[in-house]
């Protein structure tokens, strides 16, 4: 694996996220330093349907509950990179040492042309097994990534 980058001066975040539904269509809470949300997402594969409610920190508690058994934590980095955002996760408790990078894009058109940095390794946009519901659910992935 390439080596990371110096995250040092990287925006850095700490996230729980927790799912009432993990259906065709997902809802999912998270509290990402001091902000509160409910996330409705539809679809699968590199586009999505994704709406976002901004939620009190009373409602967020209310609703947080309903999602005990279905947890994620993890540290997110927000690194710049040509004209966009890497975000970079670093998973806590059972599922340390995962590490996934994502970045969004304006088309698929616009993906398929950018030469993503060598720390991204292995492409798991369609792989169901590290999509953050899942790994809520089932834990760690049993096969490990290879390039």
């Amino acid at each position: 694996m390439t080596t990371l980058p110096d995250l040092t001066h990287s925006r850095k975040s700490h996230l729980q996220q927790g799912y009432i539904a993990t259906g065709e269509t997902e809802v999912r809470l998270r509290a990402a330093d001091e902000r509160y949300t409910l996330t409705c997402k539809k679809g699968n594969g590199i586009s999505r349907r994704e709406e976002e409610i901004e939620l009190t920190l009373a409602h967020f508690e209310t609703l947080w509950p309903l999602t005990e058994d279905c947890r994620i934590e993890k540290t997110r980095y927000t690194i710049p990179f040509r004209d966009y955002l890497i975000e970079l996760d670093e998973y806590l408790g059972t599922l340390s040492p995962l590490l996934l990078a994502e970045i969004e894009f304006e088309s698929e058109a616009a993906s398929q042309r950018i030469r993503l940095p060598d720390y991204f390794g292995k492409e798991v946009t369609d792989d169901p097994r590290y999509k953050n519901k899942r790994l809520a659910l089932e834990g760690f992935p049993q096969r490990s990534l290879t390039r």
